[in-house]
């Protein structure tokens, strides 16, 4: 810990702060973001390490290949984003982000899949998860999606992105045809 003076201009006193080495780093510049890399298959691990690179705010503070290690490492870490797989060893990615959730409740989750099946991203989209990237897209899509859920907002893959569309367009015809019926309008 280092102790740091400061002068309050407004007040024209002298106040005491405390900072650890870690807030220090974050006050020169160093990444903010904490990151938590899950991928079984080493070349898109490395893919993965590579994009994280190119924002500067971004600092991977592990890796793992298996669900089971992503939950006990998300549980120790407390990530603020997690890049999960689904097709993991031990546990899937979905099970294991249904477990992160309750370890970590704070860590954004994005699914970063080869699995196309909406169903399944409809799936790992319900355990809370910001979002969900193909690996086809990646290349494309991580670093936007990245910046997308750690916003607070959703991002799926474009090319899943019509089958969301027309659940979301299916359920909203469908709670007005059920206000409809339970008010009697026709």
């Amino acid at each position: 810990m280092q102790l740091i003076l400061e002068l309050n201009d407004d007040e024209g006193c002298w106040r005491v702060r405390a900072i650890t080495l870690e807030s220090a780093g974050r006050d020169m510049g160093a990444p903010s973001i904490r990151v938590l890399v899950v991928e079984d298959f080493e070349p898109w691990l490395r893919f993965i390490s590579s994009e994280l690179q190119k924002l500067s705010n971004l600092q991977a503070i592990g890796e793992v290949s298996d669900g089971q290690e992503a939950v006990q490492q998300a549980q120790e870490l407390q990530p603020d984003l997690i890049l999960l797989d689904i097709g993991l060893p031990t546990i899937n990615g979905i099970e294991a982000a249904r477990r992160i959730r309750e370890v970590s409740p704070a860590s954004k989750i994005l699914f970063v899949s080869e699995n196309r099946s909406p169903e399944i991203a409809e799936q790992a989209l319900n355990t809370g998860a910001g979002g969900y990237v193909l690996k086809s897209d990646a290349a494309s899509d991580l670093l936007p999606a990245i910046k997308a859920v750690l916003q607070g907002k959703r991002f799926v893959s474009p090319s899943l992105a019509g089958h969301f569309l027309v659940a979301t367009t299916v359920s909203t015809q469908t709670v007005s045809m059920m206000i409809m019926l339970f008010t009697g309008i026709r």
